[in-house]
Formats: structure tokens, C-alpha cells, sequence
């Protein structure tokens, strides 16, 4: 390709290229599935550039949203082939977009003589294959595919301009790492109840109004000390359609139907998020209430400390004011997770920014985890 070149993609292709071929090298004698090859520098590099450059042209008014596969069309799954690839340039890129923006598609790229080249599309692809995604003029986050769910992804690293995240993998063995944070980071067991509060997640931070969701086990009653009554938009009986998803076999969980129903009903409770106030959820994935006012518990302290982590190399913990955090909703998710600390409480700003609070023993404060490098 010919113009500037994109300053961090020579930088990222280089750790890229250590990474990948370290956990290849790790699995590749543990996994009876075929696996993608290893990506090198320089092709890393030159779909970095590329699809930087390409982020920020205007296609008939929009801004490419595009995810990168770089695998070759013969271990694509029914791919979608072109009669003649397409150089991988910034213009034909933004052009393609509109074909390819949908989620779970990949515009395939691979060598076709001394250039690289887009081939075609494909919606699967083997484990850890290189994938970019173009998020955002400027955003771009490189992941790759992980265990046998074919929509499953790992974050590896976001680049926002000149700023360089790379997602730190060792977050998942900390003390008190809550089950959804190690599923996002690709370890854990990844159960039903982590994977729904994974899709709820990305859901809020998807409807970019901003949102709380207070999750709390099913038989507490304690709870309700922590929240102004009556509440205005209670539910009777509880929204149960996330519970009745759930309890159907494996077999319908395939199902297409399923699928779709799952996502309905998860976009539904995700809206609800961004009423003023918090919605509340049992463990059970049971809709008690939405539009919650908190309030700290009668007798309980104000949450003066909050320890915040996130899973990014480098990051350092940070112990502050909660009032740092952001706005109200971060404060009052902080102060119910303290008087509450057998709850989960998920908060998304309208920036972006994603923050789960739990309760650690070990550092006997509340601990805000910082997640939005891993949900984009």
C-alpha cells in the first residue's frame, strides 16, 4: 500500500506476532480443530495501517464499521469468495463496509501474490485467527476467536489513535476476579449466568444513554434496605423471559429461534438500564424493578474508598474517592455494592466506559473494575 503510515502499527504488529505464536505454539497440540495460521509482522502491520486509515473516510456520509479476518478462503467455512481480491487499500475498505458491518461477518484478507488482499466474507473462522475490528473512526481493537462457540472473541488490544491498550491476561488470576470479568479475559468456565451478564453488558454500553444494573441473589430481602420505596417502576411478577430462556435444554439453545429470542429479550432488559435510576435483577435473570432510587443502608457508612483496576497492561490499582468514579450512578452503585456485598452491580456512562462493582474480602472495600477495553 502506498501513503502515510498509521505511527502504532509497526509498534503493535511486532507484540502482536509474539503473542499469537506463543498461544498457537500452547494449543495447537491440545486441539483437535484446525487452527489459523500465525500471522506475521508485517502482514499485522499492513492491516493495521490499512484499516486505520480507512476508519476515518466518510463513505456516503458514514464511517466504516469492518472486522478483518486474516485467514485464507480454503479454511474459511462457506465463504463467500470474490471472482478477483481486492487490494486491501484505505478506499476499497471504506467501500466494502457497507457489505460486511453486520456482526459475525468477516471480510476474509489473505496473500494473493506479493499483495495482500481481501477474498471475500465468511462468518466462521477457525480458532485464534488474527481479526481486526474497525470500531469507530480512530478505534480498533484486535481479537481472535476462542472455544467451540464460533461468536465467542477475545480482546487482545485496542488502539485509539496514538493510545495503545493491551488487555493483561493475568487480571483473570487475581483475588476476588469476578466470574464475568475472567470470561471476558477468555478463562473460567464461562456459565449460562456469565455469558448473560456478558450480553447485558455489551447491550447497555450498546445503547450509549448510559445504565445500572444492580444483580442480587434471588432469596435476599436485604436489599430492599438500600432502596427509596416505593419504587416507581416496580414489576409484578418479575419479568421472566431471561429465566424461561434458560431453563430450555441444549438442544433448543442452538436453534436459531432461540438465538434471536435470547437477543430480544437481553436488548429489552439492557433499555431499561438507561431510566433514570438502576434496574434490579436477581440471580436468576428475574426483572424485579427498573428506575430504582439508591440510598445508603440505615445505619450503613458511606463508601469513602474504591479500589479500581483495569485489565490492561501497565495499569496500576488505584485506590479513591468514589465520587471520581464519574456520576451519580457510579457513587450509588459503589455505596449499594458496599451495604450489599453479595451483589453485582454493572454501570455504563454514556463515554464508553463500563465499570463492574463487586465487594473484595480481600481488600475489605468495594473494587471497581474497569471493562470497556474487553466489551468493544
Amino acid at each position: 500500500m502506498t501513503g502515510p503510515s498509521y505511527p502504532a502499527s509497526r509498534a503493535v504488529a511486532r507484540e502482536m506476532e509474539k503473542y499469537f505464536a506463543q498461544h498457537l505454539a500452547a494449543v495447537r497440540h491440545l486441539s483437535d480443530e484446525p487452527l489459523a495460521p500465525a500471522p506475521d509482522a508485517a502482514t499485522i502491520e499492513a492491516i493495521i495501517d490499512g484499516a486505520f486509515w480507512a476508519s476515518l473516510r466518510q463513505e456516503e456520509g458514514y464511517f466504516p464499521k469492518i472486522s478483518l479476518a486474516l485467514l485464507p478462503p480454503e479454511e474459511a467455512e462457506n465463504p463467500l469468495t470474490f471472482e478477483r481480491p481486492l487490494q486491501l487499500t484505505p478506499s476499497a475498505l471504506s467501500r466494502l463496509a457497507p457489505a460486511v458491518e453486520r456482526p459475525g461477518i468477516h471480510l476474509g484478507v489473505w496473500k494473493s501474490g506479493d499483495d495482500l488482499c481481501a477474498w471475500g466474507t465468511t462468518r466462521v473462522i477457525p480458532k485464534l485467527c488474527f481479526v481486526l475490528e474497525v470500531v469507530e473512526p480512530g478505534l480498533l481493537v484486535i481479537k481472535y476467536r476462542r472455544g467451540q462457540d464460533p461468536s465467542k472473541f477475545v480482546n487482545v488490544a485496542v488502539l485509539k489513535g496514538d493510545d495503545i491498550k493491551y488487555v493483561d491476561e493475568e487480571d483473570a488470576s487475581l483475588p476476588d476476579c469476578p466470574a464475568m470479568l475472567t470470561s471476558l479475559l477468555g478463562f473460567g468456565s464461562a456459565t449460562d449466568s456469565v455469558n448473560i451478564l456478558v450480553q447485558l453488558a455489551v447491550s447497555m454500553r450498546a445503547h450509549g444513554r448510559g445504565g445500572a444494573l444492580l444483580v442480587i441473589p434471588q432469596k435476599s430481602t436485604t436489599w430492599r434496605d438500600s432502596i427509596r420505596h416505593p419504587l416507581l417502576y416496580a414489576i409484578q411478577p418479575s419479568f421472566a423471559e431471561l429465566t424461561e430462556l434458560m431453563r430450555q435444554d441444549e438442544a433448543n439453545r442452538s436453534s436459531r429461534p432461540w438465538q434471536e429470542a435470547l437477543r430480544r429479550s437481553v436488548a429489552a432488559v439492557a433499555g431499561l438500564t438507561a431510566v433514570d435510576g438502576a434496574a434490579l435483577m436477581n440471580d436468576q435473570f428475574e426483572l424485579l424493578a427498573f428506575g430504582a432510587k439508591i440510598v445508603r443502608r440505615k445505619g450503613g457508612k458511606r463508601v469513602e474508598r474504591v479500589i479500581v483496576t483495569e485489565p490492561v497492561i501497565g495499569a496500576s490499582a488505584l485506590v479513591i474517592d468514589p465520587e471520581q468514579l464519574g456520576g451519580t450512578r457510579h457513587l450509588s452503585a459503589a455505596q449499594f455494592v458496599k451495604d450489599q456485598p453479595d451483589s453485582v452491580a454493572l454501570v455504563a456512562s454514556q463515554d464508553g466506559r463500563f465499570t463492574i462493582f463487586v465487594w473484595s474480602p480481600c481488600e475489605e472495600m468495594v473494587h471497581a473494575h474497569r471493562v470497556e477495553t474487553l466489551l468493544l
